[in-house]
């Protein structure tokens, strides 16, 4: 018979939510490649986060402005690691190739908040390879 690890991994692969393991796949992912959890960043961190877009729009310059204030159209991501979602808010661009959603992503910069929210803004990126 299996050992019991494998056994208990294949009940929980069999009984527990598809979201649930997607959700642990990409965190566990993250912290195997050295990226810090987004839900233990806090305001005024510097921190770097890895995990996948979920979501990407380009801002007008007035939408941009009535959601944050902040002057200067822009490209707004959804970045998830597993633990908790950060948006990334690249302002002043109509575009950034590669920013995708599905697409898997290291980024490094300042933690802010809005509305509870945390926001890193212009971050530095790097796309990891699709094949991964």
């Amino acid at each position: 018979m299996g050992s019991p690890g494998l056994m208990k991994r294949l009940g929980r692969l069999l009984t527990e939510d598809l979201e649930t393991l997607d959700d642990d796949r990409i965190e566990r992912a993250c912290r195997v490649a050295g990226g810090q959890r987004a839900k233990d960043c806090r305001r005024g961190d510097e921190a770097v986060l890895m995990g996948e877009l979920r979501s990407v729009q380009t801002c007008t310059r007035s939408a941009l402005r009535q959601q944050s204030g902040t002057r200067g159209g822009g490209v707004v991501a959804e970045l998830f690691d597993g633990s908790d979602t950060v948006l990334l808010k690249w302002l002043g661009r109509s575009r950034i190739p590669g920013i995708e959603p599905g697409r898997r992503i290291t980024v490094r910069g300042r933690v802010a908040t809005v509305d509870g929210m945390k926001i890193i803004y212009n971050p530095y990126y790097e796309l990891h390879s699709t094949q991964e």
